[in-house]
């Protein structure tokens, strides 16, 4: 069981979800607190491959490495932090709604907290995510429905 879990369905494909969803450079479109993200390694994207992502966390930028753990386009991901205070695991699925025109999108978000860490997750990471999953989803539906290429 995930600490947190959000479904929103979305008027487009879900290879055009996925095809967002998976590049690093729109990641600060649709998710709040993230301020930038770039692939570590190069080549196609496959389990094992790294992301950096730099998040806004309280009053502070925490850059962040996330490894996949899962890769099966355009269906599910997951990803895992590998370093800093605060290790997301992040679990996404794309299922195709009206015979592949559109797609509901879930995604299930746990942390876990090393050093300092343990500390941050209860005080700040998880009311922000609380209230950021949710708003990173609409975000999601609008830049996909009405702003994405």
């Amino acid at each position: 069981m995930s600490d947190f879990r959000e479904t929103i369905d979305v008027d487009r494909s879900p290879e055009d979800v996925w095809a967002y969803v998976m590049d690093p450079a729109r990641l600060p479109e649709w998710q709040a607190s993230a301020v930038v993200a770039e692939p570590l390694d190069a080549g196609p994207v496959h389990v094992g491959s790294r992301v950096r992502v730099t998040r806004h966390v309280g009053r502070r930028d925490i850059p962040m490495t996330m490894e996949y753990t899962e890769y099966d386009p355009p269906h599910v991901w997951g990803m895992q932090g590998i370093d800093g205070p605060i290790r997301g695991h992040v679990h996404g699925e794309i299922a195709p709604l009206d015979d592949g025109r559109r797609s509901r999108v879930t995604l299930e978000l746990d942390f876990e907290g090393k050093g300092v860490g343990k500390v941050l997750l209860p005080l700040i990471v998880r009311p922000q995510v609380r209230k950021e999953l949710p708003i990173n989803e609409r975000l999601l539906k609008d830049r996909l429905e009405h702003g994405a290429a």
